[in-house]
């Protein structure tokens, strides 16, 4: 089959930007898609877990406009019947969320859908369900970014996904610029960086940091 559309940018991207409106100093979850595009971030991740409905909607379509015309990756956490609506590139979905054969029933064929794993056996799953096209793996460090999210799985697991698992995946979980580069040593291409991002005064000279920190590296 074809590669996804949108799938592209994951491939190629070294970060991955999440938007987290209570950390972003103020500034809307549109502003700081607005900043991360200009900055050069590919791929992105719309992640609200307590906006009503409809005001998502309102956001995530102008977003979804905005990363258009900008080539960039549109993903959604967990809100299936969202990501259908505005037309994104994919959905990430958790652990706890529809089972991923029928996450892919739903959104058909086109979109990118991604699974966060916790274990070398979720891991193991999402690549036995023929249907995942990414995997998060972690969290790598503790992180207060997610109410629910499950204690840190350290660098080991880490490992085991870049030495044994085919899917391209994304590092995820308390990763900032001042530990980047340990997580690429461990095998990470790509990373999700969430409040060192959002919170930072200004985005773009972060990101332009954070990448000096993962170019020291030699990735």
């Amino acid at each position: 089959m074809s590669i996804r559309k949108g799938l592209e940018n994951f491939l190629s991207t070294d970060i991955y930007g999440l938007t987290a409106e209570e950390f972003s100093l103020g500034r809307s979850n549109i502003e700081v898609v607005e900043e991360m595009i200009a900055a050069g971030i590919k791929v992105i991740q719309y992640r609200e877990k307590e906006k009503k409905a409809i005001y998502m909607y309102n956001e995530c379509l102008k977003i979804r406009e905005k990363t258009a015309q900008a080539g960039v990756t549109f993903i959604i956490n967990d809100h299936i019947d969202l990501a259908i609506a505005i037309e994104a590139d994919g959905v990430h979905i958790g652990q706890e969320d529809l089972p991923p054969v029928k996450v892919r029933q739903l959104i058909g064929d086109s979109m990118i859908l991604g699974l966060s794993t916790h274990s070398p056996s979720e891991a193991l799953a999402a690549v036995k369900s023929g249907v995942v096209d990414y995997i998060g793996v972690g969290p790598i460090f503790a992180t207060n970014t997610k109410k629910d999210v499950c204690d840190p799985v350290g660098l080991e697991y880490l490992d085991f996904v870049a030495n044994n698992i085919e899917l391209p995946f994304v590092a995820i979980g308390g990763i900032k610029e001042h530990n980047v580069a340990e997580v690429q040593k461990h095998g990470a291409k790509i990373v999700a960086i969430v409040t060192d991002i959002v919170a930072a005064d200004n985005i773009s000279e972060k990101v332009s940091d954070i990448r000096k920190a993962m170019d020291k590296n030699g990735m």
